[in-house]
């Protein structure tokens, strides 16, 4: 509504007009707009300059009283002129802002006795965190013409116009507000009008009045300002009233200082955007889940056949059912609307197109472009500039060559033998996706039958034993090693590949041909350098990947491609591909309304952030799947594990849930009793149409397969449902028993259904459970690309390292002093009872062999190696 001051001439209304239309285009914010001149951006700057100096300094107040200050510099440096003349020189004191305002009020205070406002501000200068921030708002009594303040100051008001009485019927206490608005069901500008109060009926919030005192705060934006057109989109009349409650979303007074300068003081905190928890969207969600929690139950909710109707999706044979989740028809219109305030699909675009969204690292985000079409080379740019597509494609024909010539025996080993085990020594990232592929692969009937006289098996882990049983029964001249690290830095894979290294070495003597035959490398070129000089043949032998893909996101590039192609064939991996790249185009084009990806990630910030739910499981139904759950669960939680926005804000709402899970129906019998009638967990379950291998036992009315889907079917409806004490007592159970048998039920889930565990079906899988981790990170608005939590404790294992080193090496056996004496008393017991665990001095390695250092295998057909090369001396001359 245009309310103009009363003593504003046609050119300020004119003005004023016009400022209000803007503010209508541009919904953001809302405030009230005042009969004033435009000040030149000096004054502007000016002005903020000293707010920030009197926030930061509460002795410039002793300067004098703030205002004073500002009229002295509006006098200093007079304003200039506009298209509209000179400005006069009352308006320049009309800078003052809401808080400035120092104009006397008529109203009596009692002697001797301050405000609530001024005793929590005696002594503290303007902006101090324990002063307020905000205005007093008038309390609107009985329609007489007066107004009572928080104060009890009673000002007589002049009598309104007719028009000026139609006016303030929108306005008044913001209780009044909700209550009009719930009546009438006007939402549309309900916040302007609730805080467009009339300039002569306006008080400061020590109780004056001040006719002038929005000028400043109609210049500029003031973040946190109310939203509400949204509200009349989806007719949420009442919530958007009740938005103004709570004025800047429960923020602190240096928050809402912050909001109010940064549009016009560039950078540092006042630069900051706004948190997403703080934005009309997350705030109806809020309120509704209030309800959700309090008003329904998901046994009620089942029963309604429109909502179930609507709720599922579906692509390429893959089907999503989400008629489980607690959540309403209302609730996804309300997830849409948070996900378009995110700008959800821009920031897809942006990922998919190769800008630098991991700005952490200063690195596009380009998984996608693993599995994109040949003929995509030339739309995907890299942050390097590099044309993504035809760099992958280059890579993946090369891998082609290499796989198909030590399938074939072209390419053989040292001794001259072909190259049938394949060791694919990871950690990470670099190990679990390629983990779960072939898992997937080592049942599929084309796997079987491809893979027919070879071998894969994955060394992760640091520990000893890891190796002793990858090495268990190999012949090192039938073995290729396959080095998968990104930075070829990695702490625990180097010494895992230095360890695969030493073992070759063992069998076929020192010569550099063993490694050049026996070792690949998959890393980033930046490091090929360092694969060089480990002994790898780099023209032929080297596999590259880019610093653009991620380690959890790298099972569709060389880290996964080289062994899994070595194994299957590379035809089995370009299915692989191709399911992939069939749920990117649906993620990239699909609405959102029935994109599986999108559902999943929102309905994932559903329950993690409004519901509360921290912990989710993945429950694939196929054995073939075992892996799936620890791949999901890293990438996953090492992408949004994270306590700060992309602006470095710290979080203020419930991100990254804890991901585990197990194949049905060995789940069952491990974590369903706490799925069930414990805490309330969040379930994905997996399941497929048909088996990789059914079978059907004579007598048996069902086959396995159909066994094992009942349970799929089931576990759902019962973690939903759960059985009354009523059901209890229908069949028979009494007394205190009946309580012990009562489910609650009302625990969401959500079921994905595909045709059956092809290589193509384990693309697509892995390709909906990126693109939810990257949605629901792109929600919370944190990087899910980066993983720096990972490196505080690797660091800290190299300074304990260099601690272990020096104990061993120490004659005097000194205690070890750590950074604090928990670490140096346990330290010490654990150097004190492995003393036989010490490394020998290097005459004596000269005479006698070190046992624990020793990694000759003996078991594989009673083969020995070549005498005098078995014993491990040291490092001295191996690629001499």
């Amino acid at each position: 509504k245009i309310q103009p001051c009363a003593d504003a001439g046609p050119a300020t209304r004119q003005r004023k007009t016009s400022a209000m239309k803007q503010l209508m285009k541009r919904p953001r914010d809302a405030f009230s707009i005042g009969g004033y001149r435009y000040h030149s951006r000096k004054a502007d700057v000016r002005t903020a300059a000293l707010l920030v100096i009197a926030w930061l300094c509460p002795m410039v107040k002793s300067f004098g009283p703030l205002n004073t200050q500002l009229r002295c510099l509006n006098r200093r440096w007079p304003q200039p002129q506009t298209q509209h003349g000179l400005i006069q020189r009352n308006n320049a004191l009309r800078v003052q802002p809401l808080h400035m305002s120092k104009k006397k009020s008529v109203a009596p205070r009692k002697a001797g006795k301050l405000s609530k406002t001024h005793r929590a501000r005696k002594g503290r200068g303007f902006g101090h965190p324990g002063g307020s921030m905000r205005s007093q708002r008038p309390q609107i009594g009985p329609r007489t013409g007066t107004t009572t303040t928080a104060a009890d100051s009673t000002v007589e008001q002049p009598q309104l116009r007719p028009q000026q009485q139609q006016q303030q019927q929108t306005t008044g206490t913001l209780e009044e507000v909700a209550e009009y608005a719930e009546r009438t069901g006007q939402a549309t500008h309900i916040a302007v009008d609730a805080m467009e109060m009339q300039p002569h009926t306006m008080h400061h919030r020590d109780g004056y009045q001040s006719q002038h005192h929005h000028m400043f705060a109609s210049q500029i934006p003031i973040a946190g300002a109310i939203q509400h057109q949204q509200d009349t989109e989806h007719g949420n009349s009442a919530p958007a009233a009740a938005e103004i409650e709570g004025g800047h979303g429960g923020r602190s007074h240096q928050d809402r200082l912050s909001g109010l300068l940064s549009h016009i003081i560039p950078g540092g905190s006042a630069g900051r955007s706004q948190m997403i928890s703080s934005t009309p969207e997350w705030k109806r969600l809020q309120r509704h889940a209030d309800y959700i929690k309090t008003d329904t139950h998901l046994r009620d909710l089942l029963k309604d056949a429109e909502r179930c109707d609507a709720m599922f999706a579906s692509h390429d044979g893959t089907y999503l059912d989400y008629s489980r989740q607690r959540a309403t028809l209302e609730t996804m219109d309300l997830l849409f609307d948070l996900a378009e305030k995110c700008d959800l699909k821009g920031r897809i675009e942006a990922m998919v197109k190769g800008e630098p969204i991991n700005f952490t690292e200063k690195r596009s985000v380009l998984h996608t472009a693993l599995r994109a079409k040949k003929e995509q080379a030339g739309t995907i740019i890299a942050h390097d500039g590099v044309d993504a597509v035809k760099e992958v494609h280059e890579v993946l024909d090369s891998v082609r060559d290499f796989t198909d010539a030590i399938r074939s025996g072209e390419l053989r080993g040292y001794t001259g033998k072909r190259l049938r085990n394949i060791v694919s020594v990871g950690i990470g990232g670099s190990y679990l996706g390629p983990e779960f592929l072939h898992e997937v692969l080592k049942t599929e009937p084309d796997g079987i039958n491809s893979s027919l006289g070879y071998s894969l098996r994955f060394l992760s882990n640091v520990d000893p034993v890891d190796v002793e049983r990858t090495c268990a029964d190999l012949d090192p001249e039938e073995t290729l090693i396959v080095i998968v690290s990104k930075t070829f830095t990695t702490a625990e894979t180097m010494l895992n590949a230095r360890t695969m290294r030493q073992w070759l070495w063992d069998f076929m003597g020192n010569d550099k041909e063993v490694v050049r035959r026996h070792v690949v490398a998959c890393s980033s070129v930046t490091a090929t350098d360092l694969v060089k000089n480990f002994g790898i043949d780099t023209e032929n032998y080297f596999f590259r990947f880019w610093d653009w893909v991620g380690g959890r996101y790298s099972v569709c590039s060389a880290a996964g491609a080289v062994p899994i192609s070595l194994l299957y064939g590379y035809d089995l991996f370009q299915r692989f591909l191709d399911g992939a790249h069939s749920i990117d185009e649906h993620f990239i084009n699909a609405p959102f309304e029935k994109n599986i990806p999108v559902l999943m990630g929102l309905l994932g910030v559903w329950n993690m952030s409004f519901l509360g739910y921290n912990a989710r499981t993945t429950l694939p139904y196929a054995e073939a799947l075992l892996k799936f759950p620890a791949h999901i669960q890293q990438l996953d939680m090492e992408s949004n594990g994270k306590h700060v926005t992309r602006n470095g804000q710290e979080i203020d709402y419930a991100v990254g849930e804890i991901d585990f899970g197990e194949p049905g129906t060995n789940g069952q019998h491990s974590f369903f009793q706490l799925l069930h009638m414990g805490q309330t967990v969040a379930c994905d379950f997996i399941g497929f149409v048909d088996s990789q291998h059914d079978l059907c036992i004579d007598g048996e009315q069902i086959s396995s397969h159909d066994e094992l889907m009942s349970n799929f079917f089931a576990q759902p409806d019962a973690l939903a449902n759960g059985k009354t004490p009523e059901e209890v007592r229908g069949e028979g159970i009494t007394g205190e028993l009946v309580a012990h048998r009562t489910f609650q039920g009302n625990r969401p889930s959500m079921s994905l259904l595909l045709p059956r565990l092809t290589t193509y079906a384990a693309g697509q899988l892995l390709s909906i459970y990126e693109h939810r981790t990257a949605v629901q990170g792109f929600i919370w608005d944190i990087n899910s690309f980066d993983q720096w939590g990972v490196e505080l404790g690797k660091k800290l294992a190299i300074d304990i390292k260099e601690k272990l080193i020096t104990a061993r090496t120490d004659p005097n056996q000194a205690p070890v002093r750590a950074a604090n004496p928990a670490t140096s008393r346990i330290l010490n017991y654990y150097v004190a009872q492995s003393r036989e665990a010490a490394f020998l001095e290097d005459d004596e390695v000269e005479s006698l062999p070190n046992p624990l250092t020793e990694i000759t295998r003996k078991t594989h057909r009673d083969h020995y190696p070549p005498e005098g090369t078995g014993d491990l001396g040291g490092g001295a001359g191996k690629l001499s």
